[in-house]
């Protein structure tokens, strides 16, 4: 079991700094702007909250679609609200137990539990390099989440549509950075 609270306070912490005259501007995640990116952020917390509570349905059976471009009035309260949720339910312990659908994938629920902490914390990043704030992932999660991402690094075929190559960073980067690298990100991104 992992404590998705040191995450998820922090992801939460930058949507303040989110200015609603950026919402078009480029992250670091494929071809997503700041708003389809923050959609995302909200679309996957509803699915992984279902996740662990055992739910089926529309928002977790299938993969996630494109995000809209435009965001809802209030979102910043919504998406606070969700990532608070996704995680009191995956403090529970019968949420790593059995098996878990998300994506129209099912997979043991210990392994759904780190894909859903994978993508709040990475795609906090992809926030924060996108909107020029800090952010600094507790080391326990850095080395989950290293390790986790790290196990098929070198088999892009079992990466293919999860990550994009591993980006090739000095050795003696910091560990954060070797996380953002091992999801095919390049941890020197700028917008």
């Amino acid at each position: 079991m992992n404590d998705f609270k040191p995450v998820t306070d922090l992801v939460a912490g930058l949507l303040d700094g989110v200015t609603d005259a950026r919402l078009s501007g480029p992250t670091p995640c494929g071809h997503y702007t700041q708003a389809q990116l923050l959609n995302h952020l909200l679309g996957l917390c509803l699915a992984f909250t279902a996740v662990a509570r055992g739910e089926t349905g529309p928002h977790n059976e299938a993969p996630p679609g494109e995000p809209a471009a435009t965001l809802d009035p209030g979102w910043r309260v919504e998406l606070e609200q969700r990532l608070a949720t996704l995680a009191d339910v995956w403090s529970e312990a019968s949420a790593w137990e059995g098996d878990a659908l998300a994506g129209g994938v099912t997979l043991p629920a210990s392994v759904m539990g780190l894909v859903a902490l994978n993508e709040v914390a990475i795609h906090g990043w992809d926030l924060a390099r996108a909107t020029g704030q800090p952010y600094a992932l507790d080391p326990a999660t850095i080395e989950t989440l290293t390790a986790f991402t790290g196990q098929d690094a070198d088999d892009q075929a079992a990466r293919e549509g999860v990550y994009g190559p591993v980006v090739k960073i000095p050795a003696d980067a910091p560990p954060q950075d070797h996380l953002v690298a091992l999801t095919g990100r390049d941890p020197a991104w700028r917008p």
